[in-house]
């Protein structure tokens, strides 16, 4: 039996990245060779016979790790459309091996509300991110990935949300990734199936593999907004070293409910250094350091910027944070 990637002639080999799942051992179809020498005595000759080549090929393990990416649950609005959910696909494997994914939505328990899946897409252009007209659109069967030994791609699976949400509900959607040679209790072989014709056996993760993402409903909207202004030695707007650059950090919140405890972050960037005593919220000044006031510049976190807001809601007028950097 030829595995079934090399009879879909659609499939495709997607970009591999290092996982962090290692792969099992010696490469499936590697062969380990191994001759017995006997040296013994003829009259006053000593001489040696080898034995045959015994000669042993590297079955393919099938495992699997599927693992979601995003750091933490994904901040939604009722009534949202296509919003992704972002997974890896590692083969944990010893051989090259092609996979059938599935996303599941519905009825899956733990959680508040169904989402309400679309479609899968390959990342295409690894940003973990859906763009449309750029990522790949999943189709079983057809686009099938094929995944090297150690390798991985990324998945995003988007669903819409729901209307009639509240604050705090969590929506969970399950991708599964499962091994087109084989998949069942481990140690099962499928004989032939594996690379180069050898056996494959079923490993540790039985060839499949499914995880959890998670939404979070949030009926407040945070919008966030970064500018800067230069103004170089020469009284211009050139980035030239010395220029002195400010930037302007503007958060707005729209809709119902609270953002709390609201904390902005922000790193002085490489190249810059920041030009002590310029802190200011909403025109007042801030200190520096580790303080009453609402923020410091590398006291919490060094060489980064933090500002407590608190709890913010629609009523709550603009925030404004500035700092200055000089380019060096």
């Amino acid at each position: 039996m030829q595995k079934s990637r090399i009879l879909i002639a659609a499939a495709i080999i997607l970009a591999v990245f290092a996982g962090q799942a290692m792969a099992i051992g010696t490469p499936a179809g590697t062969p380990i060779n191994n001759v017995a020498t006997a040296t013994f005595e003829v009259g006053t000759q000593t001489v040696s016979q080898n034995s045959n080549v015994s000669t042993i090929i590297v079955a393919e393990i099938l495992n699997v790790t599927v693992t979601w990416q995003d750091a933490a649950n994904v901040v939604v609005q009722p009534g949202d459309a296509n919003k992704a959910l972002y997974f890896t696909v590692t083969n944990t494997g010893n051989g090259s091996d092609s996979y059938t994914l599935a996303g599941l939505s519905a009825g899956i328990g733990g959680d508040n509300f169904d989402p309400s899946l679309l479609d899968l897409y390959f990342d295409t252009n690894g940003n973990g991110a859906y763009n449309a007209g750029v990522d790949t659109q999943y189709i079983p069967g057809v686009n099938d990935p094929v995944i090297a030994a150690n390798g991985s791609i990324r998945i995003l699976v988007l669903n819409n949300i729901p209307l009639g949400l509240a604050d705090g509900n969590l929506g969970n959607t399950r991708l599964t990734a499962a091994s087109k040679t084989g998949t069942g209790a481990p140690g099962t072989v499928v004989a032939g199936a594996g690379e180069g014709g050898t056996d494959a056996v079923v490993g540790s993760t039985g060839g499949d593999d499914a995880k959890l993402g998670t939404y979070v409903v949030s009926n407040v909207v945070v919008t966030i907004t970064k500018t800067s202004s230069i103004l170089d030695p020469f009284s211009g707007n050139q980035p030239v070293p010395g220029a002195v650059v400010t930037y302007t950090i503007s958060v707005v919140v729209a809709g119902s409910g609270t953002a709390a405890n609201m904390k902005i972050t922000d790193s002085i960037p490489a190249g810059t250094s920041y030009n002590a005593g310029t802190l200011t919220l909403n025109v007042n000044p801030l200190t520096d350091g580790n303080d009453a006031d609402a923020g410091d510049v590398g006291a919490t976190t060094p060489g980064v910027v933090t500002v407590e807001l608190g709890n913010l809601t629609s009523a709550s007028p603009q925030q404004n944070i500035t700092f200055k950097v000089t380019l060096q």
